[in-house]
């Protein structure tokens, strides 16, 4: 069981790839199909990590794995996004090209200061995390943006400000790192409370 975790991982590194062939070949065709593969990918989102604090594997080098499977899985629902309706996405070039950049910087700045790529799983993050979910559905499913992308962008740019401080503020590299407020605590030398569900 505590492969688990890992396995989970791994699970949701298939899932991106796999969207985006059925894409590819079935088109439309496969709406359903996509919001299935997508809500099992923010499941084993949610559940690698608790499982991974459950069974005492949440290693430096797992959290790290975990972080960069969120972010190739996000970015193969963009590409299915892209696939199903490019004038979504053309329509709002500027608020995705914002996120994109939002999301090089912090790997910038972390890698300059700490010498390897940011792992926060922050609170606001995981909220993003949700927001484009449902933005994916609204999309992939509906063919719609509106409202629920508005949110994603708007949550997005939030939580990227708030990972922003946290790199600011450590005074060395750490994973799991609930928020820009955490940080500035464990910059006091203090130690932060962790909820096993979140950041445990």
């Amino acid at each position: 069981m505590k492969n688990l975790p890992l396995l989970l991982i791994g699970f949701r590194l298939l899932l991106g790839p796999l969207m985006i062939c059925l894409t590819y070949f079935y088109h439309g065709q496969v709406r359903l199909l996509l919001l299935t593969l997508l809500s099992l990918g923010i499941l084993s989102d949610i559940f690698d990590g608790i499982y991974a604090r459950m069974y005492r594997v949440s290693t430096e080098k797992l959290r790290r794995m975990d972080s960069q499977a969120d972010l190739i899985f996000w970015l193969c629902a963009g590409w299915c996004s892209w696939l199903l309706h490019p004038e979504i996405i053309l329509e709002n070039t500027y608020a995705v090209v914002t996120i994109f950049i939002m999301e090089g910087l912090t790997y910038v700045f972390s890698i300059l200061k700490f010498g390897k790529e940011t792992c926060t799983h922050a609170l606001l993050s995981k909220l993003w995390g949700i927001t484009l979910f449902i933005a994916f559905v609204s999309i992939l499913g509906f063919g719609h943006a509106g409202l629920p992308f508005a949110l994603a962008v708007t949550f997005g740019v939030i939580s990227h400000i708030d990972v922003y401080f946290i790199i600011l503020l450590l005074p060395k590299w750490t994973h799991d790192v609930p928020s820009a407020w955490h940080a500035w605590q464990i910059r006091q030398g203090k130690s932060i409370k962790r909820y096993k569900i979140f950041n445990g």
